[in-house]
């Protein structure tokens, strides 16, 4: 096995696996929105493949820089789309923004609340008091998602406090957030609409900054986690932080595009097209002449300034797309270094069926 205990280095190719994941690790530390759910419903192949997972003895776990719901909110849509979980199964940001402040703040303090009921009820479990206004005598101002019907006045009031020099701290600050609509703001749109406003800076608690990663630990208890995201600037940035390893799935906001991309940190372990990846070995990359890669039957390289990738029996349809892929990680990965990769992918995604 080529992942484990890689996830601080900056990796010039994906790695591999002689076994499943899910036997590999023993706790899956699995994003929610554009992994196992977009909006209401359940992400194709989701439930099938945690239940086998957790069948297996693989502990699921579900971290979320989502700052809208309780834990037992979210435990019940879990099991309700067919995932059977408990509150103490879910770990939010809101709970990491909320142990953050209270270790910064006297107990019984009040927090001025800009967001919904999960955030609520996070601060109150590290005894602190939400209030609604700048005017209520708040020593701190937090600000979470608070979904798409939050008024336009939560953030004027966000801002009152702040440029009065309260603290300010954020659950997290994605800017965007998958629905089952499509990509729509998230909560670093809503903080952008404070930071104009007021020039200041939040602390920011969410993934993949170490507040998440060390919420995370404390509740999970995890000894070998594999995060599990679809995001590169949060999840697979917070394992890089977290020093663990990491699997991309490609069911929500990262395509393959912004893969090949990847700065280092961005850079996951492993690459699947959704949560069935849990369930396989993975595939090695291999080196071979002239700066080349192979995986599956693909190869991969770079000519005359973008990426190149062909297959053997191509044509019979027995190749896997993916392990194009992943050759084609490696191929960029390598020429960019420790930066990103600014070769012209088209035609090589397109070969792939992937353009």
């Amino acid at each position: 096995m080529t992942g484990i205990g890689q996830g601080r280095q900056g990796r010039i190719r994906p790695g591999g696996s002689a076994v499943a994941l899910s036997e590999a690790y023993d706790t899956a530390l699995l994003d929610l929105d554009g992994v196992v759910y977009a909006g209401g419903h359940a992400i194709p192949y989701a439930v099938e493949a945690l239940g086998t997972a957790r069948a297996g003895g693989m502990h699921l776990a579900y971290v979320t820089n989502n700052a809208l719901r309780t834990p037992e909110a979210v435990a019940a849509h879990l099991t309700e789309l067919g995932v059977p979980a408990e509150a103490g199964d879910v770990i939010t940001s809101a709970q990491a923004v909320a142990r953050l402040i209270a270790d910064e703040l006297p107990p019984g303090s009040r927090v001025l609340l800009i967001g919904g009921e999960g955030l609520r009820v996070a601060l109150r479990e590290r005894g602190l008091v939400p209030v609604e206004s700048a005017d209520d005598d708040p020593a701190a101002v937090v600000q979470g998602y608070g979904g798409p019907e939050l008024p336009w006045g939560r953030f004027a009031e966000a801002s009152y406090a702040v440029a009065r020099g309260l603290p300010w701290y954020a659950s997290n600050t994605d800017l965007t957030i998958p629905g089952a609509r499509g990509i729509g703001p998230g909560n670093g749109a809503a903080v952008e609409v404070v930071r104009i406003a007021t020039g200041a800076e939040p602390k920011v608690a969410g993934k993949p900054l170490p507040p998440m990663h060390r919420e995370t630990v404390l509740r999970t208890g995890a000894e070998r986690p594999l995060v599990v995201g679809d995001r590169l600037d949060t999840d697979i940035e917070g394992a890089f932080n977290g020093g663990v390893d990491s699997l991309l799935v490609l069911t929500g906001v990262t395509d393959v595009a912004r893969l090949l991309a990847a700065v280092p940190e961005h850079r996951p372990t492993y690459v699947a097209a959704d949560l069935r990846g849990l369930l396989v070995a993975q595939p090695e990359v291999a080196g071979g002449a002239e700066g080349a890669f192979l995986c599956g039957g693909w190869t991969a390289s770079v000519s005359g300034g973008a990426l190149v990738v062909e297959g053997v029996e191509e044509t019979a349809g027995r190749l896997d797309p993916l392990d194009g892929v992943r050759a084609l990680c490696a191929a960029a990965w390598a020429h960019a270094g420790g930066g990103a990769c600014g070769l012209d992918a088209g035609k090589a995604l397109g070969r792939l069926g992937l353009e």
